[in-house]
């Protein structure tokens, strides 16, 4: 009997700790749980990459909740058209609400529009575009002639191999991704303003000829690659595009 007792007693004094030691439900409740609202592009975003190949830099999104913050944990997923190659996928946003995916592109060149998504509370998909460049050979040799030739001054951003000379010149050049001054111009413009140089047409005089310095062919490729990096995309007149 006298152990009858001692048990019990062992069992209401463990029924009360447990009792000290359970959350309350109100204050569970009073936690909001954070959700996705937005996605956003932190960086890797319209890069060129030979077609079939890794991009320099990865594409990096982060995911915000509906006041601006970073929403770490959340799992984002990320696609693009035929031959596209992400590492990883998917997966969930680091500690700085961050998804970071290296991208391979496909064979064919081109525009590659990528599309990052993550499910929101009641379960629908946030998305981001994110595009990107794949050259072909003639481009490559464009992006190379460039490199070699014309981003001295077109460039402003100096490199460890390269020093700009923009700030330098009077007459600004444009960027060869500025579409919005250069898709108006026409091939055969642009190739008399290589060839010849820029008072060909009334241009500046500080743009030299290249006509004895590149052949036909390279200045076609170098026209070639401008047309693929131009932001927005060039669109040659009198041809029909049908919409995505």
């Amino acid at each position: 009997m006298r152990d009858l007792r001692i048990l019990t007693g062992f069992l209401s004094l463990g029924l009360v700790l447990a009792g000290c030691t359970r959350t309350p439900a109100s204050n569970a409740a009073s936690k909001p749980a954070r959700g996705v609202s937005a996605l956003v592009e932190v960086s890797g975003g319209k890069q060129a990459a030979a077609a079939g190949g890794m991009l320099l830099q990865p594409v990096i999104v982060q995911v915000n909740d509906d006041q601006g913050s970073a929403v770490p944990g959340a799992l984002v997923s990320i696609r693009g058209p035929r031959g596209t190659i992400f590492d990883p996928p998917t997966g969930p946003t680091d500690s700085s609400g961050q998804f970071t995916t290296n991208v391979s592109l496909g064979e064919m060149a081109g525009r590659y529009q990528l599309t990052a998504s993550a499910l929101n509370a009641v379960g629908k998909a946030i998305e981001l575009k994110v595009e990107e460049i794949a050259l072909g050979y003639e481009e490559i040799l464009g992006r190379e002639l460039s490199e070699k030739y014309c981003a001295r001054c077109h460039d402003q951003e100096s490199t460890p191999e390269r020093l700009s000379n923009y700030d330098n010149l009077a007459v600004k050049p444009h960027a060869f991704n500025e579409g919005d001054t250069l898709n108006p111009i026409s091939d055969a413009d642009l190739m008399a303003i290589i060839d010849h140089g820029g008072p060909a047409l009334n241009r500046s005089p500080l743009m030299p000829p290249y006509g004895y310095t590149l052949s036909k062919a390279e200045i076609h490729a170098l026209i070639s690659y401008i047309r693929m990096i131009s932001d927005p995309p060039y669109r040659a007149p009198g041809t029909f595009y049908a919409q995505p």
